[in-house]
């Protein structure tokens, strides 16, 4: 007799999907079991508003932890970046596996860079996030650009330049490498220019915390797809995004990596940045220490910076914060 199969909670999109056949894939090979995709239309699927209007904190999320919550689906995987930096207590962030490209890349028309657009380039993003730091870039190198703000899937985005609407948009790597469209991207965006957001190329899977033996064992096996530096990484972005109380839509960006010689890693750094949408203003940090053990480290290195960057002002610079 086969075993049940398990039920995987996703949202409809496309990349949606990709993302969590990738996982449904490495799940059946840990436990033996053949995943089944669960699709669940969330939110901020339906909505046609600005993420930044909406809320975003958690409008992608909701409906699959309700999912999850009702049985419905016996684990969920969501683009880390979309979950709010609070966590349920009925669930557990079973796994981070390993990260893809946290970059974000420029698709533009005639196949041209950010520092090639011509003046007055019209270049379509939803995030505050990339708007600021677009913006700041430009002002700082004195590139005349307009950023536009846009919602869609990829297909969607990249039809706004291929149909002439746009000179170029701005898009997560992970989501185009994830969809197989890697090509398409004309420049990818050093993490100098623009700092991903919080958690971004990363997946999370949730699952409920082990109050039955079963979700206990579900749980078990699902860390195996555990990256420890990844959710090192993103566990401090996080918490920098905590601590400056502000949700997925603000105009902060983030990036922990690791330091080393060749195969040795010594320490993390920890970046972090926010600003005004039309770039007028930006408040740009790092910090550096030892790669942390636990996830206290990890938190404690993302709230350190955070309180030097309110120190410089950073509040001032994010609108309205998260409540």
């Amino acid at each position: 007799m086969t075993e049940k199969a398990l039920r995987l909670g996703t949202r409809r999109s496309k990349l949606a999907m990709a993302q969590s056949g990738l996982v449904a894939d490495a799940v059946s090979q840990v436990t033996g079991r053949p995943v089944e995709l669960v699709p669940v239309t969330t939110y901020g699927d339906i909505s046609r508003e600005h993420l930044a209007q909406i809320g975003g904190t958690g409008v992608f999320v909701a409906a699959l932890r309700e999912a999850l919550q009702r049985g419905e689906v016996d684990f969920a995987v969501h683009s880390l970046k979309d979950l709010p930096t609070t966590q349920p207590e009925d669930l557990v962030l079973a796994a981070v596996p390993e990260r893809e490209d946290p970059r974000d890349v420029l698709v533009a028309r005639d196949a041209l860079k950010f520092t090639d657009l011509p003046r007055g380039a019209r270049i379509g993003t939803g995030s505050p996030r990339r708007m600021a730091q677009l913006n700041a870039y430009a002002r700082a190198h004195g590139l005349d650009i307009e950023t536009v703000p846009i919602r869609g899937n990829v297909d969607t985005r990249i039809g706004f330049v291929k149909n002439g609407e746009l000179d170029a948009v701005v898009l997560a790597a992970a989501g185009l490498n994830r969809v197989g469209r890697s090509d398409e991207a004309t420049d990818f965006l050093s993490v100098d220019t623009i700092l991903p957001a919080p958690g971004q190329g990363a997946l999370a899977v949730e699952c409920r915390a082990g109050h039955t033996a079963q979700d206990a064992a579900l749980a078990a096996e699902l860390a195996e797809l555990d990256d420890p530096h990844t959710r090192a990484a993103v566990t401090a972005e996080r918490s920098l995004l905590a601590a400056l109380e502000a949700g997925c839509s603000a105009p902060v960006g983030a990036l922990a990596d690791l330091l080393g010689d060749g195969r040795i890693v010594k320490e993390m750094r920890l970046r972090g940045v926010v600003g005004r949408t039309d770039g007028s203003a930006l408040v740009q940090l790092s910090t550096t220490g030892p790669v942390p053990q636990t996830h206290d480290q990890a938190m404690a290195l993302g709230r350190e910076l955070a309180t030097e960057m309110l120190a410089q002002g950073a509040a001032g610079l994010m609108g309205e914060r998260a409540q």
